[in-house]
């Protein structure tokens, strides 16, 4: 007994169990799309992930890796268990011809398992603008990492495999930009941020040397005002912070 599975997203990377063969190549009629949620590894129910799903597309094709698990019923149950919880996010499971490079008239495999999304899905959420796309990819994160990674990853192994993506490629370029203009505010943060706790650094010292030099005299006014003063701070810290 064997089966195949087709992998055009994080499977090319990290297909995260042992198989016994990998081969590179295409299956036609159909193009990635960035149009499924990812609510459980780089994204939350909150703010959702993308990730690729395939969408149908007469003409097109799409390259990645058919990769084969040999060894039994057994360990071919174990891994189809383990893959469809992995990909439980997709809606549909379907078979389709994989065709090796130099030979695109005559399948190489039939029959390769193949991880696909309706539009009915939950976990649909459909085409955006491309700035939009790479604002919601820049900044989603979950258990499993932050989503921009995932985006990255994908482009690097396309390239590693010989088969770049075009729209993968343009795709990560504007998330590349979305996070220098992130990483930009982060750092025009901290230098504002940097300036007021030296400022009240200087204050509390003084603050502290006067109530070690009259700590018979200072009101209890006095100590509430000097922690109030604290308090504020951290509460503009947290703030600051979370407009990131």
């Amino acid at each position: 007994m064997v089966f195949w599975v087709f992998g055009y997203g994080s499977l090319v990377w990290n297909p995260g169990f042992e198989y016994d063969e990998k081969v590179i190549g295409f299956i036609k009629d159909y193009r990635r799309v960035f149009d499924l949620a990812c609510t459980d590894h780089r994204g939350t129910p909150e703010y959702p992930a993308r990730t690729c799903m395939l969408e149908p597309k007469e003409g097109a094709i799409c390259w990645g890796v058919a990769l084969c698990v040999r060894g039994g019923p057994k360990k071919e149950r174990m891994v189809m268990e383990y893959l469809e919880r992995r990909e439980c996010e997709y809606d549909q499971k379907t078979f389709v011809s994989f065709y090796e490079e130099g030979d695109s008239s005559k399948p190489a495999l039939t029959g390769v398992i193949l991880f696909i999304s309706s539009k009915e899905n939950k976990y649909y959420l459909g085409p955006v603008p491309l700035e939009d796309m790479s604002r919601q990819i820049a900044t989603a994160y979950g258990p499993c990492g932050n989503n921009r990674d995932y985006v990255f990853l994908l482009e690097k192994a396309m390239y590693n495999i010989g088969h770049e993506d075009n729209m993968v490629i343009e795709l990560a370029n504007e998330v590349r930009k979305v996070v220098a203009v992130l990483d930009k505010k982060k750092l025009v943060g901290r230098e504002q941020l940097a300036t007021l706790i030296q400022s009240n650094s200087s204050i509390s010292k003084t603050r502290y040397s006067d109530i070690a030099k009259n700590r018979s005299t200072i009101s209890q006014r006095s100590r509430n005002n000097f922690f109030l003063k604290q308090l504020n701070v951290i509460s503009f810290i947290h703030t600051w912070f979370g407009r990131f």
